[in-house]
């Protein structure tokens, strides 16, 4: 297990957090101060690797995204959970689903903020001015969690509670979440605390690059930290037809300016958007003369829907993108073979921007800093994810999907040519099956009672098995 104290959790970040920490003090004439990079951590939603160019798709054209993953660092298995509730509080907390106990949309419990740190709160802390956009999904408020500003999708009819009046979409009775107001055109959205104006020109994931441009125009002399949790590619309701699917998304000139029209929705549009989106974020940061102190990190939260998302299967479900680029400060490495799962987010951020973790919390990852920056690091062994009483867990060679069938992988990181051997009797199969065993006695699933209360209340925590 990756249990760290506060004291091996400096000592393992590397180098580069111990100087980052010194960031607001003057070294003297010889050593002035670092500054401490601006930190853009965005979230798609409902997205797996399989589906960007730089990750080999052949019809997806994603420009942005493989520029920022050859120029930085592109992790080639890189593991949330494989739905989207237990991924937020990992990637949040840097803890896994039997210490917060998230575990499942269905089995989960209590604001993340009662018992646990935030990657929000403690760059707060640490001088940060800190803002979150998009999708919030979470019990309790953005404040609670660490977070100066939002603006966020209202995402169910309790988020009215404030009085407000939206006229825009809305699910009705027979969707699939009746009340649930729309994310996309004529989104409901509200920016610190204040219901916005939309129509059904407005655009949601326009608005929030809008959102997340003008806090760094604001906070420009820095550090912030901005994370953007996307709505995008989720399918939804709320468009003219009223049917679940991917809706449709602006169509852009060469320019990359809206024309007025709209490109059919599909999982391709969807996702060639979120290209396009990338792209106005970097240059607004380049306009804003901040692209040499920013960081930014981009993955998603769990596979896609239909083909990973709330699947057990191989790795299907928490295997997504995530490519980290910062000039100045992350090496042009492109692919790397480094495991990395969300529980790591956590003490990265707070590695980059010096910011120390409380004595006594203990947090589940490592560091991928000195990854990041080229420099000798003690890389993880195994990465671990886990869907309801379901666990994944994978090394560099050998994974255990959620159904308990086990493969040799090989080199592979594609999710293609992977070798069942559930079955096999081969010494070295047996010895990595042992070993397995071994490190999940220390990642306990949820206890029995737990999941027969969920499924007791009618909940379906896995859909039928599909292969």
């Amino acid at each position: 297990m990756i249990y760290f104290s506060r004291r091996e959790f400096i000592r393992t970040a590397g180098a580069g957090a111990a100087t980052l920490a010194l960031s607001h003090h003057v070294h003297g004439a010889d050593h002035p101060p670092v500054k401490r990079p601006n930190i853009i951590l965005i979230m798609a939603d409902d997205v797996s690797a399989r589906e960007f160019s730089c990750y080999g798709h052949s019809q997806h054209k994603t420009p942005v995204l493989d520029r920022l993953a050859e120029s930085g660092v592109r992790f080639r298995t890189a593991w949330c959970t494989p739905i989207c509730s237990p991924t937020r509080a990992e990637i949040l907390t840097g803890r896994y689903g039997f210490r917060t106990g998230w575990y499942h949309n269905d089995l989960k419990s209590g604001k993340l903020a009662d018992n646990n740190e935030t990657f929000a709160a403690l760059l707060k802390k640490s001088g940060y001015r800190t803002a979150i956009c998009g999708k919030w999904q979470l019990p309790g408020t953005y404040e609670e969690h660490g977070f100066d500003e939002h603006c966020l999708w209202l995402g169910m009819r309790n988020a009215l509670k404030e009085g407000w009046t939206f006229d825009g979409p809305i699910e009705k009775k027979g969707m699939s979440l009746p009340g649930r107001l729309a994310r996309y055109w004529h989104p409901a959205i509200a920016r610190n605390g204040k219901l916005l104006p939309t129509t059904a020109k407005d655009y949601g994931p326009d608005i929030f690059v809008d959102f997340l441009l003008d806090f760094a125009a604001r906070n420009r002399k820095g550090p912030f930290l901005a994370y953007y949790p996307m709505c995008l590619p989720h399918a939804s309701w709320d468009f003219e037809a009223g049917r679940s699917g991917y809706l449709p998304v602006p169509e852009l000139d060469k320019d990359g300016k809206r024309t007025g029209r709209k490109v059919k929705g599909s999982l391709r549009s969807n996702v060639e958007y979120i290209d396009a989106l990338l792209g106005r974020i970097v240059k607004g940061l380049e306009d804003l003369k901040l692209r040499d102190n920013t960081v930014i990190l981009f993955t998603a939260d769990n596979g896609t829907a239909g083909y990973g998302k709330n699947r057990p299967v191989m790795e299907h479900g928490p295997r997504v993108p995530l490519v980290v680029n910062g000039p100045g400060i992350v090496k042009a490495r492109g692919a790397v073979d480094s495991l990395v799962d969300f529980s790591d987010i956590l003490p990265t951020l707070c590695s980059l921007a010096g910011a120390a973790l409380p004595a006594g919390y203990v947090v589940d990852g490592r560091s991928f800093e000195p990854i990041l920056r080229d420099r000798p690091a003690r890389e993880r062994e195994w990465i671990f994810s886990y869907l309801a009483d379901r666990r994944f867990l994978r090394d560099k060679r050998w994974l255990l999907d959620g159904n308990g069938r086990f493969y040799d992988c090989g080199n592979r990181r594609n999710e293609k040519g992977y070798k069942d051997v559930t079955q096999s009797k081969d010494a070295e199969v047996v010895a990595a099956r042992e070993r397995f065993a071994k490190i999940l006695e220390k990642l306990p699933p949820p206890p029995e009672e737990l999941v027969r209360k969920a499924r007791k209340k009618g909940k379906r925590l896995l859909p039928p098995e599909r292969r």
